[in-house]
C-alpha cells in the first residue's frame, strides 16, 4: 500500500477485520489500525495458566462464526482456519437424571425430552428445514427480510420472553431447561421479550451447525482473516492505539470497530453535541466474570455424555437460570449463577499436553463488577462433576476490569457490545437509518454495537463496510480535523 489509504479501520475485532476485508474485496486500500501487539480483539488465545495449556482469553464457540453468512463464504480454510466440531453442541446437566442433549438432529434432541418431544418438534422443525435463509434475515441490516414468513413466525413466537414462551410451550423441566440455557445467551432478563428469540435463535444454530471450536485457538480465526485481507493488497498495524483524531493518518474514510463510548471520546470534536450524547447513552449491561483451568484430566462429569458436548450450560432449572440472570441486571450476584462453559480440549488435542486438558467458564455478573467469584463457579461445576476440584492444577480469572483492559471494547465486562432489548434493536447505537453511518460524511461504526450485536460473525463489519463503499467515491483524502 503506498500513500495515503482509502479507509482506515480502527479496531481489529473480527467485525473491523470482516469489514477490511469487504472493503478490499472491492478494491480499496486499506489500513487497520490495532492497539494490543496482535489482531483480533477477542479473538484471541494465551497460555494463560500453565505451559502448553492454550486458553481462548475472550469468545471460545463458535456457531455465529461457521453460519455466518460472509465468513462462510471467505476462503479462510485455505488461509489456515480449521473448525473442530463436536457430537453434540450443548449438553444442560440436570440433578438426578441424565443431561438434555442439544444435537444437530431436531428429532434427536427431541427424543430426549419426554413428553415435550412432539412440542419441542413443532417448535423447531419449520426453523431447522431452512436454517440458513432464516439467519441470513437475522445476521441482516434492518430491512424488509428476504424471507419474510419465516422472520414473521420467529417475530410472533420471540417477541415474547423466555419464561414465557418455555412454560407456555413445554410441560417439562428438561425442555425448559434447554430453551432457558440457550435464552441465556441474550444476556437479557429471561422474562423480558426479545429473550425468547435469542433462545430460538441458538437452537436452530444447533440444527444447522454443530457448534465449533478453531483448532488450536480462536486467535485462528484472526490469523484467517488477516491472511486473506494481506492477500487483497490490506495491511494490519499492531501497537496503535488510536485516543484522538490525532493518531489517525489522512484517508478518505474511518470506520470504528469499537463501542460507542470509545467513539465518542476519539472524535467528539468533530461530531454534533447530540450525537455525541446519545452514543455516550448506550447501554451496555451485565459484564462477566471468567475463569480458565489447566486440568489433570477430562471434568468428570456425572452423567459422561456431556463430554460430547462443546458448550455445557450449567444451570439447572428454568426457575434457577431466570432468578441468576435477573440478579445480574438488578446489581447482584447469583448464589447459584448460569455458567456457560466450553471444553474445547476435548475436541482440540493441541489446546493441551497428552492426556490433560483445558477449561473455560464464565457467567454474568453486575457491569464493572470486581469479585472474585472462582469459588461459586466451581462449585456449580462441582454440582454436576464431583470431583472436579481435584482435577485443577491452575487457574486464571479476570473479572468485568480484566477484560475490559484486555479489550476495551468490552466496557464494564460486557462481551456483547450491549444490550439487545427493543429498545436498541431499533436503536443501536442510535436511530439512524443506516446505524452504520454518523452525522460526518467520512465517519462509520462496525462494531458489535450495531446490527446485528454481538457474536463471532463479521456481519456487523461487513454491513458497515457496504455503507462505506456506497459513498466512498465521493468523499476527499485528508485527515480529520477539529474545530
Amino acid at each position: 500500500m503506498s500513500g495515503a489509504p482509502d479507509v482506515v479501520v480502527v479496531g481489529s475485532g473480527p467485525n473491523g477485520l470482516a469489514a477490511a476485508t469487504t472493503l478490499a474485496q472491492a478494491g480499496a486500500s486499506v489500513l487497520v489500525l490495532e492497539g494490543a501487539d496482535t489482531a483480533g480483539g477477542g479473538l484471541c488465545t494465551a497460555e494463560l495458566t500453565l505451559p502448553g495449556f492454550r486458553h481462548d482469553v475472550c469468545s471460545a464457540c463458535h456457531p455465529m462464526g461457521v453460519l455466518s453468512p460472509y465468513l462462510r463464504a471467505l476462503p479462510l480454510e485455505a488461509h489456515g482456519l480449521r473448525w473442530v466440531r463436536p457430537r453434540v453442541s450443548v449438553a444442560h446437566p440436570l440433578e438426578g437424571q441424565p443431561a438434555v442433549l442439544l444435537r444437530r438432529s431436531v428429532a434427536e434432541t427431541a427424543a430426549g425430552l419426554g413428553d415435550d418431544a412432539p412440542s419441542y418438534a413443532r417448535l423447531l422443525a419449520p426453523f431447522a428445514r431452512a436454517p440458513h435463509a432464516l439467519l441470513e434475515d437475522v445476521l441482516g441490516t434492518l430491512r424488509v427480510p428476504k424471507h419474510p414468513v419465516r422472520m414473521l413466525r420467529l417475530g410472533l413466537l420471540g417477541v415474547r420472553s423466555a419464561v414465557g414462551l418455555a412454560r407456555g410451550r413445554f410441560a417439562q423441566e428438561r425442555a425448559r431447561a434447554l430453551f432457558a440455557g440457550c435464552a441465556a445467551h441474550s444476556v437479557l432478563p429471561l422474562e423480558r421479550a426479545l429473550a425468547a428469540a435469542v433462545g430460538l435463535v441458538f437452537c436452530v444454530t444447533a440444527h444447522a451447525e454443530d457448534w465449533p471450536v478453531a483448532e488450536g485457538g480462536s486467535d485462528a480465526i484472526a490469523r484467517a482473516l488477516v491472511g486473506l485481507l494481506a492477500s487483497l493488497g490490506g495491511r494490519v498495524q499492531t501497537g496503535t492505539w488510536v485516543r484522538s483524531l490525532g493518531d489517525l493518518p489522512p484517508a478518505r474514510a474511518y470506520l470504528f470497530d469499537t463501542s460507542p463510548e470509545a467513539l465518542a471520546s476519539i472524535a467528539e470534536p468533530v461530531l454534533p453535541a447530540s450525537y455525541v450524547r446519545r452514543l455516550r447513552r448506550f447501554r451496555y449491561g451485565p459484564g462477566v466474570f471468567k475463569v480458565d483451568w489447566a486440568l489433570d484430566g477430562p471434568i468428570p462429569w456425572r452423567d459422561p455424555a456431556v463430554l460430547d458436548a462443546s458448550t455445557v450450560h450449567l444451570g439447572g432449572t428454568l426457575d434457577e437460570i431466570a432468578a441468576s440472570e435477573r440478579a445480574a441486571w438488578e446489581g447482584r450476584h447469583a448464589e447459584r449463577p448460569f455458567v456457560l462453559l466450553v471444553q474445547q480440549s476435548q475436541l482440540d488435542p493441541t489446546r493441551a499436553p497428552a492426556g490433560k486438558h483445558t477449561g473455560y467458564a464464565y457467567c454474568h455478573v453486575p457491569s464493572g463488577s470486581t469479585t472474585d467469584l472462582t469459588a461459586t463457579v466451581e462449585a456449580q461445576v462441582e454440582r454436576f462433576a464431583p470431583g472436579f476440584r481435584d482435577r485443577i492444577l491452575a487457574r486464571h480469572v479476570m473479572t468485568c476490569a480484566d477484560l475490559e483492559r484486555h479489550n476495551p471494547a468490552c466496557v464494564g465486562g460486557a462481551i456483547t457490545g450491549g444490550v439487545a432489548d427493543l429498545g436498541q434493536l431499533l436503536a443501536r447505537p442510535v436511530a439512524r437509518w443506516t446505524p452504520y453511518a454518523t452525522p460526518h460524511a467520512r465517519i462509520f461504526l462496525g462494531s458489535s454495537s450495531t446490527p446485528p450485536g454481538g457474536g463471532v460473525h463479521g456481519m456487523c463489519g461487513h454491513h458497515a463496510a457496504r455503507a462505506v463503499l456506497r459513498r466512498l467515491d465521493r468523499l476527499p483524502v485528508g485527515p480529520l480535523r477539529g474545530a
